[in-house]
């Protein structure tokens, strides 16, 4: 099985690579899927399934948990002949989506896949979150309030 040494295969890379395909816009996702041509064989281990899942807060970020809700979400696994388990978690009810991230994550794992898909598919797709990211903090930041005191002379 050639899988990726622990510096490209670690679980710290795995995990920004998952959040930039859970995070991606699901057009944006499928066309760089499409991008990469014909793709080995795999099998569903997990057919994509939506489901619920609790949201929690803390109060001002640190305070005490709540629960402030829950949110569909939608979950995949799938299995490649050279023994490499790929999976996905994303939110909504994409059924497509899940199973595209679930292939993805795969084939990351595998060495003869790796620069393609992060190439193809997360540089790109990291590049967009990034940009709709500082987007939104600039225009966040317009309606940002300095408050300042100011201190007469008299003591």
């Amino acid at each position: 099985m050639d899988t990726h040494t622990p510096e490209t295969g670690s679980q710290a890379a795995r995990s920004a690579w998952m959040r930039v395909l859970a995070l991606a816009d699901g057009a944006a996702l499928d066309q760089a899927y499409q991008a990469l041509g014909p793709l080995p064989a795999f099998r569903p281990l997990r057919a994509p399934e939506v489901g619920m899942t609790m949201v929690r807060g803390r109060a001002g970020g640190t305070g005490e948990q709540f629960n402030l809700g829950e949110m569909s979400v939608t979950r995949c696994a799938v299995a490649f002949e050279q023994g490499v388990v790929g999976t996905a978690y994303v939110q909504g009810r994409s059924l497509r989506h899940a199973e595209q991230a679930a292939v993805l994550d795969g084939l990351l794992q595998m060495d003869d896949w790796y620069e393609a898909v992060q190439t193809i598919v997360v540089a790109p797709l990291a590049r967009v979150h990034e940009e709709r990211r500082a987007r939104r903090a600039a225009e966040a930041a317009q309606t940002r309030v300095e408050f300042f005191t100011m201190v007469r002379g008299e003591n």
